[in-house]
């Protein structure tokens, strides 16, 4: 029993390492680990990983807040409908059976490591952003829809495989509604802490959540999320894209694999 909490702490540890310093989900780690290491129910493991997400999201938003990088109120019609997503993936994951949802995850996973391995973050949105700057196509009425039609893609997401979503946020609020880098992660963070809030409540309703390992991942995601935040600072935002890749790519894998061989 001591090694299953120990063990939740260390996935709940590096679930917010990864939150605090590129906003990844909490998914990304908690979910493998809880699946191959504890033989945790996928369902269930996405459970512990969105209520992760919850707080580590919110500590690593709080430093934003500091710094005055977080625009919740043009960001508001996509954290609504992104929660209404996140409703309806979890109500649809609910129904896949265990060993194909943990390989959906898996595959979202891998996906997410080949794009940080391919190029960082931070290079994709400047090279999109200098190519649409001047499109007169982008007005205030296609932000709004977009951003909604988009928020309900991101919770459904979040839902059905675990993650907040917060890279995804990232993407749009840089993209489509012209958030500056820094500003966009602070607000993306806190946005992802409600979609991630939704998807957790509603994956409690549909499952019991083993509550005590979901109390010391929480504790873990809140101490590394607060840890990387301040790790961050001395690390270029293209090592940080490839070290994530990497992590990415092999967490991924191994779901893969664990859902293959059960």
């Amino acid at each position: 029993m001591i090694s299953q909490y120990i063990i939740s702490v260390l996935a709940g540890w590096g679930a917010g390492a990864v939150t605090g310093i590129i906003g990844a989900s909490a998914a990304a780690v908690i979910v493998p680990v809880l699946i191959t290491f504890l033989d945790i129910p996928t369902f269930e493991a996405i459970g512990i990983s969105l209520a992760t997400d919850v707080v580590a999201s919110l500590v690593a938003a709080n430093t934003y807040r500091r710094n005055g990088n977080i625009d919740l109120k043009s960001g508001l019609q996509m954290a609504i409908s992104a929660i209404v997503g996140a409703i309806i993936g979890t109500w649809i994951s609910s129904y896949v059976p265990s060993a194909g949802l943990g390989g959906f995850t898996g595959v979202a996973i891998l996906l997410i490591g080949i794009n940080f391995i391919r190029k960082p973050l931070h290079q994709r949105i400047q090279t999109i952003q200098e190519k649409h700057k001047n499109d007169p196509n982008i007005n205030n009425v296609k932000r709004i829809t977009s951003s909604i039609l988009w928020g309900l893609l991101i919770g459904f997401i979040a839902g059905f495989v675990g993650a907040g979503g917060g890279v995804m946020i990232l993407l749009i609020l840089t993209l489509v509604l012209r958030y500056k880098i820094h500003v966009a992660v602070g607000t993306s963070v806190l946005i992802m802490a409600f979609t991630a809030l939704s998807g957790a409540v509603s994956h409690a309703l549909y499952a019991p959540i083993p509550w005590d390992l979901l109390a010391f991942a929480v504790v873990g995601g809140a101490v590394g999320s607060k840890m990387a935040a301040t790790f961050a600072n001395n690390v270029s935002e293209e090592k940080l894209s490839k070290i994530a890749g990497v992590a990415f790519i092999l967490l991924g894998a191994m779901t893969i694999t664990d859902g293959i061989i059960s």
